[in-house]
């Protein structure tokens, strides 16, 4: 994790192959896929150009009712998104925000602690599968 609370790792395959893998880790862990964003094919329909970048916002009520319950802000950093994109050099990454950045943005109690830690592995995990580190 950086300063800005952003995790970012290395992948081994295209934008979309890394994302189709990162939605399919989400929905095998039961969790909710609420929306895929193609921002590159936005872009273009703007008549703009941009590498390919796609956001995955995914979660769980269960999971991210209690933190919004803690501190409603929360709210704002909820569901979890997780970014793949493509650099100039043509290498791919995925980047997410860190759980306990999250946490520690919005002030979340020690009640909040366990779903952070929770969020933190599942999400590290997901990001390892589609980046093809598994």
């Amino acid at each position: 994790m950086n300063d800005s609370g952003l995790v970012t790792v290395a992948c081994r395959r295209t934008v979309g192959e890394t994302m189709d893998r990162f939605s399919a880790a989400v929905q095998a862990a039961g969790l909710r896929v609420f929306a895929r964003i193609d921002h590159a094919a936005n872009a273009a329909e703007a008549g703009l150009q941009l590498r390919p970048t796609e956001l995955l916002i995914f979660g769980n009520p269960r999971g991210g009712t209690p933190l919004m319950q803690d501190r409603q802000t929360a709210g704002i950093d909820l569901p979890v998104k997780a970014l793949a994109w493509q650099d100039e050099d043509a290498k791919v990454w995925l980047t997410y925000n860190a759980a306990q950045w999250i946490g520690h943005r919005h002030g979340l109690g020690a009640d909040s602690r366990s779903t952070l830690d929770a969020i933190a592995d599942g999400v590290a995990n997901m990001a390892r599968h589609a980046a093809g580190a598994m």
